[in-house]
């Protein structure tokens, strides 16, 4: 009775141990995501929410994350800021109480730049797919890099020159002019930088008009940019406004070249909404879809397949932001804050959906613009301007 009793109980251990490992959960990763889902611009946010949500079931489905050793099953946080200065903040704070190893997004600078300081302060590593503006890796006392925040884009010091550059040598314009919202981060910031590069070299910025966000009607800058004699327009705005700033400048008379920058990307919304006031014009951007690299390919094949539409330049840049950041988890060997910033600093080059991110010193990458035109209703690759 003795041995059967033993016997019983042994059994018992045996399938409590047999148990425990059927039930064992494998090490899970979390990953935060910043975007602005909800709000003014929310093609922005399902854009990235769309390549987020691919890139972690692409990897999860592989197998999940080896690190060091150990294979992680990414898990994603998910956000909403609402395209809201005080919501991105809050956003980050959340994302970081809630154990995070890094946070993606956001993408517009004015909810970026916010969330970067809650990122600094918590050394909580953060990368922006989409935030231009030079101010969201810089530290806002000192000037200097920030140690926690990067960014997966160019920055507007560069695409600023791209356009003005391009507005000289391509269009031929000897007479430019600017409108933008002096209310936001990115078109503030990238309209200055545009109207000081043609400055530099000597041409003239004939009027450099401002609006705030939320405003429709457009006629009295217009007016005056007209009035001026202007034979170029750089807007520098988000696709939602600038359908209507064409054709308001079309009604009214202007006749020049119209351009713009990385804030058109949204072909769905901007074509629809600007029809065929928009054929023609061009703007700087990312990455172009019917020029990209195999890898790029795959990426789009993917996306198309899953959501039923071409990825636009958000969506690609989010997908780099994991992308980079998965690479730099795996270096790293560590689900470990200050080991993945370092991996991220020590990423030498970096081959993504949008082209190749070297990074040196700083979180900004130093990487390729393309320029497109809106041809025939579809964005269509024009050239690539380098670093």
């Amino acid at each position: 009775m003795k041995h059967l009793a033993l016997l019983g109980t042994l059994l018992l251990i045996a399938a409590m141990l047999l148990t425990a490992c059927g039930s064992a959960q494998p090490a899970v990763l979390k990953i935060g995501l910043n975007a602005e889902i909800t709000g003014n611009v929310p093609a922005v946010g399902a854009s990235c929410q769309n390549a987020a949500e691919l890139a972690v079931a692409e990897i999860n489905a592989a197998g999940g994350l080896e690190v060091g050793g150990t294979r992680y099953k990414i898990e994603l946080e998910i956000k909403d800021n609402e395209d809201k200065t005080e919501s991105a903040a809050a956003a980050a704070h959340e994302l970081n109480a809630a154990g995070v190893l890094l946070m993606i997004g956001p993408n517009a600078s004015r909810n970026a730049i916010p969330a970067a300081e809650v990122a600094e302060a918590n050394k909580m590593p953060m990368i922006t797919p989409w935030s231009t503006n030079p101010r969201t890796t810089r530290d806002a006392r000192t000037g200097q890099p920030k140690e926690y925040v990067f960014r997966a884009c160019f920055v507007d010091d560069f695409q600023g020159v791209v356009a003005a550059r391009f507005a000289v040598e391509e269009l031929g314009s000897s007479k430019p002019a600017v409108l933008y919202d002096v209310t936001s981060d990115y078109n503030k910031g990238i309209a200055e930088i545009y109207k000081s590069t043609m400055e530099a070299n000597g041409v003239t910025v004939v009027s450099f008009e401002t609006y705030t966000s939320g405003e429709t009607d457009w006629t009295a800058q217009l007016t005056r940019i007209i009035d001026s004699g202007a034979d170029s327009l750089f807007l520098p705005n988000y696709y939602t406004e600038v359908p209507l700033q064409v054709q308001q400048a079309h009604e009214l008379g202007f006749s020049g070249r119209i351009l713009g920058s990385d804030s058109w990307g949204s072909s769905l919304d901007l074509i629809t909404l600007c029809g065929a006031d928009c054929e023609g014009l061009y703007f700087t951007t990312h990455y172009a879809p019917d020029i990209a690299t195999p890898q790029a390919q795959a990426f789009i094949e993917a996306y198309t397949a899953q959501y039923g539409q071409v990825p636009d330049d958000v969506a690609a840049l989010t997908y780099d932001a994991f992308g980079l950041a998965f690479e730099a988890i795996r270096v790293a060997g560590k689900a470990d804050r200050e080991a993945v910033v370092g991996a991220l600093r020590s990423v030498p080059e970096y081959e993504g959906v949008t082209g190749i991110m070297q990074f040196k010193d700083t979180g900004d990458p130093a990487k390729s613009a393309v320029i497109l035109q809106i041809r025939d209703g579809k964005f269509t690759y024009y050239t690539t301007a380098k670093p």
